[in-house]
């Protein structure tokens, strides 16, 4: 969130909407994956270790 309130909006989901199915599950947000990524490279997490830190909902 202090990323967010400290950049800005970096980018829109709608610039995103042609990378996602048209059918299927609901995805999660083009700009949530980002900030999930540049966090799991500041924490030099592999992908498991980040997988287990997100806690079940």
């Amino acid at each position: 969130m202090r990323i967010r309130d400290e950049l800005g909006v970096l980018f829109q989901d709608a610039d995103f909407a042609a990378a996602f199915p048209a059918r299927g599950g609901p995805g999660l947000a083009p700009g949530t994956l980002a900030v999930v990524s540049v966090m799991q490279f500041a924490e030099r997490l592999t992908d498991r270790q980040a997988a287990d830190a997100v806690p079940d909902p």
